[in-house]
C-alpha cells in the first residue's frame, strides 16, 4: 500500500514539474513575441531598433524626409518627429551603455525651430557623434550636418544653402532666425561666415530662388562638411573618436 501512494506520489510530482516546465515555456514564448513586437514598433516609429538590440554601444539617428515641428504634416509625407528624436537624445546621453551616434541625413528641411534645436541638443551631447549626408541635406539639414562632431557626405548627395523662407513669418523675426542659423552653422563648421551668406545670397543657381547647390566635395572644398565618405568611414571614424574619448578618460 504504501508503495502504490509513492508511485502515486512520484507521478503526480512529474507531471506538476512538466506543468511548470510548459508553463516556463508559455511564458518564455510570450516574452519572445513581446520582445519581436517592440523592435517592430520601435522600427515603425524611429526608423530604428537601437535600445532593444543586445549591442547599444552606437545608436543610429536617422533623420529622413522632413522635419516636423509645432504643424503636424500631410499622412502621405515622409516625416521625422522632433518630439521623437529629442527623447531619444536624452536617453543615449543618459544611458551608460551607449559610446557613439551616428546620425544619418537624408531630408529636405522642414520646421527652421525644431530643427535648429535638434541641431543643438546633438551638438551639447558629451558622446562622440558623426553625422553623414546620404542624400540631401538641404535648408535645415545644414546645420543637422554640421551639428555633430565631425560629418560626411557622400560624393553624390547635395547640399542646398538658401535663406529663411518668409512665409509665415514676420521679415524682421525671420531675419533674427536666420542669424541664429547661420551663427550655428559658422560655429559648427569651418565655412566663412562671409562665404556663408554669399552663398545664401546666390540669385542665378535656383530657380525663382536664392541660395547654392553643394554636391559632394564641393561641400567639403567651402568648409561646411569635413569629408567625402560612406558608412564605413563614418563608423571608423565614430569609433576612432570613442576610442580618443576612452584614453582621455583613462
Amino acid at each position: 500500500m504504501n508503495n502504490e501512494n509513492y508511485e502515486k506520489d512520484i507521478d503526480q510530482q512529474l507531471k506538476c514539474m512538466s506543468v511548470t516546465e510548459e508553463e516556463k515555456q508559455a511564458d518564455n514564448e510570450e516574452e519572445k513575441l513581446k520582445k519581436e513586437q517592440a523592435k517592430v514598433s520601435e522600427i515603425k516609429e524611429l526608423g530604428t531598433n537601437n535600445m532593444t538590440g543586445p549591442d547599444q554601444s552606437i545608436q543610429i539617428l536617422p533623420i529622413i524626409g522632413q522635419i516636423e515641428g509645432h504643424v503636424v504634416l500631410p499622412p502621405q509625407t515622409k516625416a521625422t518627429k522632433y518630439e521623437h528624436i529629442i527623447p531619444q537624445l536624452i536617453s543615449m546621453e543618459q544611458n551608460d551603455k551607449v559610446k557613439g551616434i551616428l546620425i544619418v541625413l537624408n531630408t529636405v528641411g522642414g520646421d527652421v525651430e525644431a530643427g535648429l534645436a535638434i541641431s543643438e541638443m546633438i551638438c551639447s551631447l558629451s558622446k562622440p557623434t558623426v553625422s553623414i549626408v546620404i542624400g540631401g541635406g538641404h535648408s535645415i539639414g545644414v546645420p543637422l550636418a554640421t551639428s555633430a562632431d565631425y560629418s560626411f557626405i557622400t560624393p553624390s548627395a547635395t547640399m542646398i544653402v538658401h535663406p529663411v523662407r518668409m512665409n509665415g513669418f514676420v521679415i524682421g523675426v525671420a531675419q533674427k532666425m536666420q542669424e541664429r542659423i547661420n551663427n550655428f552653422i559658422v560655429r559648427t563648421s569651418k565655412i566663412d561666415k562671409d562665404e556663408l551668406e554669399r552663398m545664401m545670397l546666390k540669385s542665378d543657381e535656383l530657380l525663382n530662388d536664392m541660395g547654392t547647390i553643394l554636391i559632394g566635395q564641393q561641400a567639403v572644398e567651402c568648409g561646411l562638411i569635413d569629408n567625402v565618405g560612406g558608412i564605413k568611414d563614418a563608423l571608423d571614424k565614430l569609433d576612432e573618436l570613442i576610442r580618443e574619448k576612452q584614453e582621455k578618460n583613462k
